[in-house]
């Protein structure tokens, strides 16, 4: 595909596609088209444009000005999800599934079996398991989907979506919270629905899985088409170049060593909850800790239960010195701990609010003067949080929510940042994320390692934890299974703890 142009073959197609939300322009003349039976990726940093093109091939937004082609028509989708009944249907990354319904009721909302007056449960059941097999989730189809995982969840949804037998899939970041296990189950479906002529758009920062799974990929960077390639004649280097254009060699910052010296911060012994089992570690002054292991080891249930938001049975925790027992959230700040939680839109930010509010509400204590909130130093903190993050939107009054995911994660740190910690903690610090902001993200994180802030990082990409930590726990069913430090933390020592074949002495 060249601008502008479609092939004949196209079964949906944008042409010269620009979109403003205002007076705010975020699409310039961007074309883009996908064939039966194609996996066409769709990469870019985060604020490319890239959500705002796919809701408009979705139907959910209207173009500002161009058009969009299905089977070489040009047509008007229908808007608010039904498209669906053209064949086009859109896997959100907000998850869009009715916790407290069940596994069959969200598959099947709104287009019920009934057999006579009465609702089809039986036949409903039967056809969800099949589904469920069929992606290889082990779930029954009447669990509740608030009882499920992140994960589980997003194969849900994948599920659902791939019942309602699309002609063109649009996915956007479908693997980001999927283990190598289920992404690799996930990809033979995708194969599948291949091999059955579907048309499918997958959208993601992972570019391995983009360079594996796609026959396509096309590039958008500042709301503007930079190229469209066969994916064979592109490397992993060439797209992240077309991406942010600049080289990234630099990904990783160096790495400082921590002074053996230093003061132990933190340090955590023999801590039990219904979900960890006699976890013991340190965490020094200055040092950049990796915690690793697959989804449901523990990982955020560990220090969960370190900043107060789960039981601890036993065990201690000691800060500075001095054993403390936090109850909530509030106390841990209190001290100089603070949480960036890896659920950012459910958990971290208020994302129908402005960014100020945002900004300031993690430290309000700070911002009150007077028994009234001191909003010239509101409006002072998202300055400074603006620059020092390099926070990049048109306009500071938009809501947060309207904020592309990298802009979202460098305003909960910003925000994070206000308190002044001590130690930081981030939870999946790049999850959904650009190589770009994750190139930010981890110079940020040595910076502050550098200025004496101690600094956590859990996180499922093996690559960072191995990139930018001193040391790296693994865990394992909620147990530590071993510690690695320097040029001892590689993947195969990671991989070989967190799935049990290899244990400390």
């Amino acid at each position: 595909m060249f601008e502008g142009a479609r092939s004949s073959n196209s079964i949906l197609a944008a042409d010269r596609i620009s979109k403003s939300f205002g007076a705010v322009p975020v699409l310039f003349s961007v074309s883009f088209d996908i064939e039966a039976g194609e996996v066409h990726a769709l990469i870019g940093e985060n604020g490319a444009g890239k959500s705002t093109l796919m809701k408009i091939l979705a139907g959910f937004h209207a173009p500002t000005s161009g058009s969009v082609y299905l089977d070489g028509q040009p047509t008007i989708l229908p808007p608010n999800g039904k498209a669906e009944d053209l064949g086009i249907v859109l896997i959100h990354q907000e998850l869009n599934l009715a916790e407290q319904m069940t596994v069959e009721e969200n598959i099947f909302l709104g287009r019920e079996l009934v057999n006579g007056a009465f609702l089809d449960r039986a036949a409903m059941r039967n056809q969800v398991r099949e589904q469920l097999q069929e992606i290889g989730l082990d779930i029954s189809p009447t669990a509740r989907i608030s009882d499920l995982s992140i994960a589980q969840k997003q194969m849900v949804e994948i599920a659902k979506a791939m019942s309602r037998n699309a002609r063109v899939l649009i996915m956007d970041e479908p693997t980001a919270v999927l283990t190598e296990a289920e992404t690799e189950l996930f990809f033979r479906q995708v194969k599948r629905l291949k091999e059955r002529g579907v048309a499918v758009i997958f959208v993601s920062h992972k570019l391995a899985e983009v360079k594996e799974i796609s026959d396509r990929v096309t590039i958008l960077r500042d709301g503007q088409w930079i190229g469209t390639k066969n994916i064979a004649d592109v490397s992993l280097d060439d797209m992240a170049q077309m991406m942010v254009g600049r080289e990234l060699s630099d990904l990783y910052p160096p790495m400082n060593e921590v002074n053996i010296d230093a003061d132990v911060i933190l340090k955590v012994e023999g801590l039990s909850t219904v979900k960890l089992d006699d976890v013991s570690f340190e965490l020094r002054k200055g040092e950049i800790l990796g915690f690793s292991g697959l989804v449901g080891s523990g990982r955020s249930d560990l220090f969960e239960a370190i900043c107060g938001l789960q039981h601890v049975d036993a065990g201690l925790v000691s800060f500075e010195g001095e054993n403390v027992l936090f109850s909530n959230v509030a106390q841990a700040r209190e001290k100089g701990l603070s949480y960036l939680t890896k659920d950012r839109k459910n958990k971290g930010l208020l994302l129908e609010q402005k960014m100020t509010p945002n900004m300031s509400l993690f430290a309000l204590p700070k911002f009150i003067k007077h028994m009234l909130l001191d909003g010239q130093a509101e409006e002072n903190a998202l300055a400074r949080g603006i620059r020092r993050f390099d926070i990049r939107t048109r306009d500071a009054e938009i809501k947060v929510g309207d904020l592309s995911g990298g802009n979202q994660q460098k305003l909960l740190l910003a925000k994070m940042m206000e308190t002044d910690p001590k130690i930081i903690i981030v939870d999946e610090p790049t999850r959904g994320i650009d190589v770009g902001t994750k190139q930010q993200i981890y110079h940020f994180i040595a910076a502050l390692a550098k200025e004496g802030v101690s600094v956590v990082v859990i996180s499922s990409e093996m690559p960072e934890i191995i990139g930018i930590c001193h040391r790296v726990y693994v865990m394992r069913e909620g147990r530590i299974m071993g510690v690695l430090s320097g040029g001892e933390i590689n993947e195969n020592d990671i991989m070989r703890y967190a799935a049990g074949l290899k244990e400390a002495s």
